[in-house]
């Protein structure tokens, strides 16, 4: 069958599709690409050939757990646990039984990862406390996902037994947060220097984002060679200041996506998604993030009650589109 694209989208999507990662430009092309044509879907399927090509059909589910609320005083405008909200006015701190609890829930569903959230001012030695307890108590490989650390604390996270460590250059830094991008950057290095895994998301992506500012972050991922990328959504929690943008669909992060995808060529080990869906399970993505505890995105004290998904169904929406969960995870092997 003949797609019978323009010469030019045709072309882009070749060199993708050969693992050779995109320019700038022909990202920027893609972007701006209208969602229900030809181009786009065309778009989808080659990034979705290339991740159960390069990924081996292997579904991944790197467990959320978020281990504390606070009015957090950072103040960054899309998130729930914000201060200026006023949604969270005491401080959480959900038990050690209760973390070590779900943690063996996800060893027990086979979770590939489990991804340990705190927030802005969470004391560190916590965390490190935690990672030892963690390491003790289950097999499955521990990532943090922390504020911005120096090269001491990085190191500190290795003998804890972190493996790897989430960090984002945020859509909107230093005007929706007060933080910077340099220094975001840094921590990604710090991450890189001290032998940890970078994982990272596109995040969080909403109509007021100019796609030049979503290209770069797709492409500091490529630069800083990060085992997963992918594209996370904003979410709209009760009262947000971003309600007055709404929301991208999910057909519309699905497209980004496959954008992301093509950037990140033979790099990656995993693509992401994020909240979990089918769309983007065609577009290239094949790993989730089921959830429990605390998360940014939800006006409920644990999101199991909320927004998030459990890991049976993040597994299940992975089986109904032919990815498979119970596969070895690839993202560690390196």
């Amino acid at each position: 069958m003949s797609w019978n694209l323009s010469p030019k989208i045709d072309d882009i999507l070749k060199k993708g599709a050969d693992f050779r990662g995109i320019s700038r430009d022909d990202a920027t092309e893609l972007m701006h690409l209208d969602l229900h044509t030809r181009e786009t879907y065309a778009l989808m399927q080659t990034a979705n050939q290339m991740s159960r090509e390069q990924f081996k059909s292997k579904g991944e589910n790197h467990f959320h757990i978020g281990v504390n609320i606070e009015p957090c005083p950072l103040n960054c405008s899309f998130c729930s646990l914000a201060e200026q909200a006023g949604i969270f006015t005491e401080e959480i701190e959900f038990s050690l039984e209760d973390i070590l609890e779900w943690a063996k829930i996800g060893e027990e569903y086979h979770a590939d990862a489990l991804n340990i959230m705190t927030s802005g001012s969470y004391a560190f030695s916590k965390l490190l406390d935690m990672g030892e307890e963690l390491s003790k108590a289950v097999s499955v490989p521990l990532v943090a996902n922390t504020r911005d650390i120096t090269h001491k604390e990085g190191e500190k996270l290795v003998e804890a037994g972190f493996v790897g460590a989430y960090h984002a250059v945020r859509l909107g830094e230093g005007t929706d947060t007060p933080l910077r991008v340099h220094k975001r950057i840094q921590t990604i290095q710090v991450i890189k220097d001290v032998g940890l895994h970078w994982m990272n998301c596109v995040e969080p992506v909403g109509p007021e984002h100019a796609i030049e500012e979503i290209v770069d972050r797709m492409f500091l991922a490529r630069q800083y060679e990060a085992t997963y990328s992918g594209v996370m959504r904003r979410v709209n929690f009760p009262g947000s200041p971003m309600q007055k943008y709404s929301m991208i669909t999910e057909l519309e992060m699905a497209k980004m996506v496959a954008v992301s995808r093509l950037v990140m060529g033979d790099g990656p080990w995993a693509h992401c998604t994020q909240e979990p869906h089918a769309a983007s399970l065609m577009a290239g993505a094949n790993l989730f993030f089921p959830e429990v505890g605390s998360n940014p995105r939800d006006g409920a004290e644990q999101i199991a009650g909320g927004r998030g998904k459990s890991i049976q169904s993040t597994q299940q929406i992975h089986r109904e589109m032919g990815w498979d969960p119970g596969l070895p995870s690839n993202c560690f092997s390196r």
